[in-house]
């Protein structure tokens, strides 16, 4: 699972699949921090992850030793129930097609993002994450989950048959700039700092919440996943499936009124329990990548003032 510590060389190709996404876009900006000069990224226009024949080849001409895979398709509860196939079909082919191809570039070393969802509905808590494929997945959003656990069996099976050195990451729900606001394809974070906005702007009495407000949620800013991210790469592990998360969670109830109190508005919430609420609980186990020595720093109050106010400057999607 783990190696001696491997420094990625600053002038290294790096290629970022799904750069413009707002956890690759994160991965970017931590990688231009960290001093990595040799960023590659095309956009959707200039290459088609769809495409195998397209990825196989431009993978063959730049021949990236390091890759970051956070291209997928991706939505909260109501895309990935309504879009189902489309979900499943979409992240097998991209996924497929950058490993695959990635395999016959000779690129070494791979990160692939996946999501908590892989993990079964009713998982001990917290979740470790060898309680992968242990029992049936959440419903609404198991098209995705099975691709993302697809992704980590292919990027296992490819490291043992061709001795790549590729690892999975599986992070708990993200939020920060340039998130999806799109109110019915959106994650519940974004969806809730677009609603209360928009409340507030109104005058509204109320706010409206979907399901019964008691799942407990646990979230991770961006740019601490893209830490995570860089971190794991650096240091050596060479296989493996790894959380990032921060341990800790909340209901939704308590993320509402945690937003309402950013954001300024002084309205009452209201259940709408005919929606779903989704997996009742997804509290991430983060030993194994504490283990290691990285761990979470962005608090959660502090991380959603400063999305709210990236999301006042214009730094979103599906607006």
């Amino acid at each position: 699972m783990t190696g001696t510590s491997a420094p990625i060389p600053k002038d290294a190709p790096i290629y970022v699949a799904g750069h413009r996404g707002m956890v690759g876009s994160a991965i970017v900006r931590r990688l231009a921090a960290g001093g990595y000069t040799n960023i590659l990224a095309r956009s959707r226009q200039e290459l088609d992850l769809l495409d195998a024949g397209a990825v196989a080849a431009f993978l063959a001409a730049q021949r990236p030793a390091y890759i970051f895979d956070a291209a997928a398709k991706v939505g909260g509860i109501h895309a990935n129930n309504a879009y189902r196939g489309e979900f499943l079909y979409q992240n097998l082919a991209i996924q497929t097609n950058l490993i695959h191809g990635a395999m016959l570039a000779g690129v070494q070393r791979m990160l692939f993002l996946g999501s908590s969802c892989i993990y079964p509905r009713d998982c001990p808590q917290p979740i470790r994450e060898d309680y992968l494929l242990t029992g049936p997945l959440e419903q609404t959003n198991e098209p995705y989950a099975i691709a993302k656990i697809a992704g980590i069996k292919l990027c296992d099976a490819y490291n043992s048959q061709y001795g790549t050195r590729y690892v999975s990451a599986m992070p708990t729900n993200l939020y920060g700039p340039f998130d999806n606001y799109d109110l019915q394809n959106s994650h519940v974070l974004p969806a809730l700092i677009r609603k209360v906005h928009e409340a507030k702007l109104a005058g509204e009495p109320t706010l409206t919440v979907w399901g019964t407000g008691s799942p407990l949620r646990e979230f991770l800013h961006v740019d601490d996943m893209a830490d995570a991210c860089v971190f794991l790469m650096e240091s050596g592990v060479e296989s493996g499936l790894f959380n990032i998360g921060v341990g800790e969670d909340l209901s939704i109830r308590e993320l509402a009124e945690l937003v309402m109190r950013i954001v300024g508005f002084e309205g009452e919430i209201r259940f709408d329990t005919s929606k779903p609420d989704g997996t009742p609980r997804k509290l991430l186990s983060v030993e194994r990548v504490n283990q290691l020595g990285w761990k979470a720093r962005i608090g959660l109050a502090d991380g959603i003032a400063q999305t709210y106010r990236s999301f006042l400057a214009g730094e979103a999607r599906g607006l």
